[in-house]
Parts: C-alpha cells; structure tokens; sequence
C-alpha cells in the first residue's frame, strides 16, 4: 500500500478515470460508501466497468449502454466475482460514485468519502473472495482515513435511500463486519 501522497493501494490493477476531481479544501474524508455494478446488468461476464469509468462505453454493444455511455461516474476501487481489485481514482481525490447523496445531514457524500464498487447485483450473493478482498481494502483504506469507523461504513442505499438499492439484499454485512473486526 502506498501511503504517501498520490494513495494508490496496492492492488491487481490501476485504471485511471478521469471522472475525478479535487475534494473541497478543509474536507475530512470520514466516510466509506459500498456499492453493486454489473454491465449490463446481472451479467458478470467481460469488463465494461473500465469503459464506463473511462467514458469509452460503446452504446452498440448493449441496448442497456446506450442508457448510460453519456454518464461521467466513477469509484475509487472495484472488486470483481474473481477477487481482482482495480483502483481507479486515487484516495484523496473525489471519486463521482454516490450523486445525488445525504449522510447524516450532510450533502454531496463525494466531497467525503469512498467509494468501492463490488462487481455484483442486489440479488445475487457476493463471492467469499470479494468479501475478502472487501475487508482487506477497508482495513488498508482505514489505516490511512481512522475516521472512517464502523458506523461510517454504509450502502448507496443508505446514502440515497429510494434512488439506489445497492449493495442489495444478497450483501452480507454481518459477514462483512465480522471479517473487519477479524483481521
């Protein structure tokens, strides 16, 4: 893990999205948002994951991405149903994966957290790997932001509750608590 200023971890693959910017100056980053993303959905098959953070999605390929190629989102980091890790945007820059978002009063959750996208769908359960690979990257993540508790680790859903679902009914969070508080 590369603790110094560019926060790259140390993980299978580096993509970089420029769907990122800087955070507002003075901004503390407290908090750690778990999310799903299949392309298209519910199929695990391929990887248009680093298309779509990449702003290259070809729309004909899939009626479903011709919904979404105009989209500019991204996320810090992404487990695939094989355990792999690509980061996409270094740790201390804002990553676009919440949007429209709220925690605790406080808008715009890009501004102050993280965002891990699990290659995965609400209904389908997730991958003992990626449930490792998860709690391996918090702890790391953790390391380097300590105020990132266990109570500022959260779903989209709770941040955009009645616009997002995910990380789902199928993720485990007991299982992913445990394996924190485990290792």
């Amino acid at each position: 893990m590369n603790t110094g200023q560019s926060q790259w971890l140390d993980v299978d693959h580096y993509v970089t999205s420029p769907n990122a910017d800087d955070r507002p100056n003075g901004v503390r980053i407290d908090l750690l948002v778990i999310h799903n993303i299949s392309l298209p959905p519910n199929v695990f098959e391929g990887n248009y994951v680093d298309d779509l953070f990449t702003n290259c999605l070809q729309s004909s390929l899939h009626p479903y991405f011709a919904q979404i190629a105009h989209l500019r989102v991204s996320a810090h980091l992404y487990i695939a149903r094989v355990g792999s890790v690509t980061q996409y945007v270094p740790l201390h820059r804002r990553a676009w994966h919440a949007g429209v978002s709220n925690f605790r009063g406080v808008e715009a959750c890009n501004d102050f957290s993280i965002g891990i996208e699990l290659q995965g769908a609400d209904h389908v359960p997730y991958t003992d790997v990626q449930y490792e690979q998860l709690a391996r990257i918090t702890r790391a993540i953790r390391h380097i932001y300590p105020t990132i508790t266990e109570d500022r680790i959260v779903g989209h859903s709770d941040i955009a509750p009645g616009r997002k679902t995910d990380p789902g009914d199928a993720f485990d969070w007991s299982r992913y608590r445990a394996a924190l508080r485990g290792g």
